[in-house]
């Protein structure tokens, strides 16, 4: 992580992107305090709360056309995450990287909570996650590329680790033309 301090309102976007920041207003936007805690480890799964959470963040990354969101994005300080990179809804509670292999820097990444800003982030690769699934079971996964990209951008999330603490500052920038990324963008999705 950067040793540079949090100064998010450095991070405020341009007036042509107040609307893309009001758009999906379930979700929570840079300088809200949650986003900066770090998440409680959930520990009742299958209680009806718990799995209505799960859902909601369903519903609210597909709304705003997303890759992953972790759920301090909804405003709950509880360590889940939700991610789809291969058309197939995933679900991680209590995720924990146990081991991290190469490194990526493409493609830049976004964030639901930063609408229209991207940048560069040094990534691991590979990884292998180990978690609970939404049943509450373990489970193990080994992923690769875009898939382990998301999966360490939503941990972070539940670090209250923000993409703008790990990412070259010199690639920071606000995407608000048509000839850079949008919303619908891979780069500005997780």
């Amino acid at each position: 992580m950067s040793d540079r301090p949090f100064h998010d309102d450095l991070f405020m976007p341009p007036p042509e992107l107040k609307e893309a920041w009001e758009r999906h207003k379930e979700i929570v936007k840079l300088g809200h305090p949650v986003l900066r805690q770090v998440a409680k480890p959930a520990t009742r799964i299958l209680v009806p709360e718990t799995q209505r959470l799960i859902e909601r963040m369903k519903v609210v990354m597909k709304e705003a056309n997303g890759l992953g969101l972790a759920a301090p994005q909804v405003g709950v300080s509880t360590r889940i995450l939700v991610y789809d990179v291969h058309d197939e809804m995933q679900v991680l509670i209590n995720p924990v990287i146990q081991n991290r292999k190469g490194e990526q820097l493409d493609p830049p990444e976004g964030c639901l909570s930063i609408p229209g800003l991207q940048g560069q982030v040094k990534r691991a690769l590979e990884i292998k996650v180990k978690a609970l699934n939404q049943r509450g079971r373990p489970i193990t996964l080994r992923v690769t590329e875009l898939e382990a990209r998301v999966i360490q951008h939503e941990i972070d999330h539940l670090d209250g680790i923000l993409f703008i603490d790990r990412a070259d500052p010199e690639t920071l920038g606000w995407a608000t033309g048509s000839d850079e990324a949008e919303e619908g963008d891979p780069a500005t999705r997780e």
